[in-house]
């Protein structure tokens, strides 16, 4: 691999873009609209979060900022847009995932700041609208969830008022049409910057929607900052490494490495930024579990050819399942945020991927999931109700957002949701190849109706989609009634241990069977014979 040369220019007026953070971060001002990319960490800009937490809290400026995101930022504890969770410093919030943030989602769930919760998706299409001066983002995504304005309209806590999604028809159709806004400022990252402001990202797990939400800034007026490890001269760039070109860029800092890791996870893999590979078939096999039956389950789906999406939690496994039946080269999985091929990461390194065919920008890999290209789709469990929906977004005083789980859910051609059956301190075991629940779960996550919609069982019911939903347990598939029992674990009681852990009864399949049996043996269940 070649190496470039970095070093720290002198101060001319073809350089005058590089700037230091506290410079930088001081061109924001009170009541701007400041748009951060990133995902989980891949791609989120810390440094400049860190100078712009700093002088809010020397000087207490600037304050009421709108923040503008596609993907959950931050390390579930105190990175990322935890650096921007303050009282005065954020006015509002519009973002797809809030759960990484858990210091923003106190503030909105205490009303301390107005909150929107749009499909990841959606937000990220909506920076192309924004730099393209369109008034809407017009699209199904979202018909009949939380999202719907005959629902909450993405509301996400009572302050919240002014109504950003319409409801709209062409040919008979229903449709939603999100406002776009101006933005101000752009927070940003790449590996490398020439004098000129033109930013490669040869060492970036993710492209995300960084060209997007660069334009989407400037045609608005307002201002780009980017964060890199280090500058190169004028020129020596190669144009097609170019992901952000200078015109876009308004100031570039350099970092402090210690806040420029590849992944909150991984300070550099180059694996993940696909400038080598590494073998995966030596990575370690999952443990026998409620989570690796789960997986084993969901994976029996498979099929060969299939272009496959992983969610994050639970579906993580199934690359896992899929690695030790020694099936991944004749499947492709994804991630939301542009990766292709290879195995998606997980933890904090979730977005990234090891060894990925290819990486592209966000926006166009949600092009390729609302038109269908998914041939299936992995999601997470966490609440069920009697017609089929799911909530995975919100519960009660916990708030995490929906992410690219409408986007997904939505337009995959076919549906998996896996989770245990029941939440909170589950503990089981496998004796003889029968399942034993010895400890039940707290919480119950099959309620009559669930708290939120963030999947629309009738939606799913109309366009004739197949939808499975996986536990432990049991299997549910979708039918035209709502949930229907599927599928039952050997040794587990239908009474005691399914139908008395539910707030409703659900339909039983006349042809109700048990789980195949080699999901509870520790071997191999020849996934890579059958697909042959």
């Amino acid at each position: 691999m070649k190496t470039m040369t970095i070093h720290k220019p002198k101060s001319t007026s073809r350089n005058h873009k590089i700037v230091s953070g506290t410079e930088a971060i001081s061109k924001i001002k009170d009541g701007a609209t400041v748009a951060t990319g990133g995902f989980c960490g891949a791609g989120f800009a810390e440094d400049l979060a860190i100078y712009l937490e700093d002088r809010f809290i020397t000087s207490h400026e600037p304050k009421d900022l709108t923040l503008l995101y596609c993907a959950g930022q931050g390390d579930y504890q105190t990175r990322g847009l935890n650096h921007l969770a303050y009282e005065g410093l954020v006015k509002k919030v519009i973002g797809g995932f809030f759960g990484a943030a858990p210091k923003l989602v106190e503030l909105v769930i205490q009303n301390k700041i107005q909150a929107y919760n749009f499909p990841q998706g959606v937000l990220s299409h909506m920076l192309r609208d924004i730099a393209a001066h369109k008034p809407r983002t017009i699209t199904s995504v979202g018909l009949n969830t939380f999202v719907d304005p005959r629902r909450e309209g993405g509301k996400a806590n009572t302050i919240t008022k002014d109504d950003l999604v319409e409801l709209i028809i062409f040919d008979d159709k229903e449709y939603l049409a999100y406002k776009t806004f101006p933005v101000d400022v752009a927070l940003l990252r790449g590996t490398t910057a020439d004098e000129n402001g033109n930013v490669t990202m040869e060492k970036e797990a993710l492209t995300l929607e960084s060209q997007a939400m660069a334009m989407a800034t400037k045609n608005s007026g307002g201002i780009v900052i980017v964060q890199v490890e280090g500058i190169a001269s004028a020129g020596s760039l190669k144009p097609k490494d170019v992901k952000i070109p200078g015109i876009l860029v308004d100031y570039v800092v350099v970092a402090r490495l210690e806040n420029h890791w590849q992944t909150f996870a991984e300070k550099y893999d180059p694996a993940l930024s696909g400038e080598r590979k590494i073998q995966v078939a030596a990575l370690p096999k999952m443990e026998m579990s409620a989570r690796k039956i789960i997986a084993r389950r969901a994976a029996q789906e498979l099929k060969p050819g299939q272009i496959v999406n992983l969610g994050i939690g639970m579906p993580e496994g199934i690359s896992n399942i899929a690695n030790e039946e020694e099936i991944l080269d004749q499947i492709t999985l994804t991630a939301e945020p542009g990766i292709i091929g290879g195995l998606p990461c997980g933890g904090l390194s979730f977005g990234a991927g090891i060894n990925p065919d290819a990486i592209i920008d966000q926006p166009s890999q949600f092009d390729f999931y609302h038109g269908g290209g998914l041939d299936l789709a992995f999601l997470g469990l966490a609440q069920v109700d009697q017609e089929g929906n799911l909530n995975v977004s919100k519960f009660g005083v916990k708030m995490s957002g929906a992410g690219g789980f409408i986007d997904i859910s939505q337009n995959a051609k076919q549906l998996v949701f896996t989770g245990t059956f029941t939440a909170g301190n589950l503990a089981v075991s496998i004796q003889n190849g029968q399942l034993s629940i010895d400890q039940e779960g707290e919480n119950c996550k099959f309620p009559k109706y669930v708290e939120q919609v963030t999947f629309s069982g009738l939606n799913a019911i109309n366009t004739g989609r197949p939808v499975l939903y996986i536990t432990e347990r049991c299997v549910f598939a979708l039918g035209k009634k709502g949930l229907t029992l599927s599928e039952i674990a050997p040794g587990i009681n239908l009474e005691e241990d399914i139908l008395a852990r539910m707030e409703f009864k659900p339909e039983i399949s006349d042809s109700l069977k048990l789980m195949d049996p080699i999901l509870f043996q520790n071997e191999v269940m020849g996934l890579k014979e059958k697909f042959f």
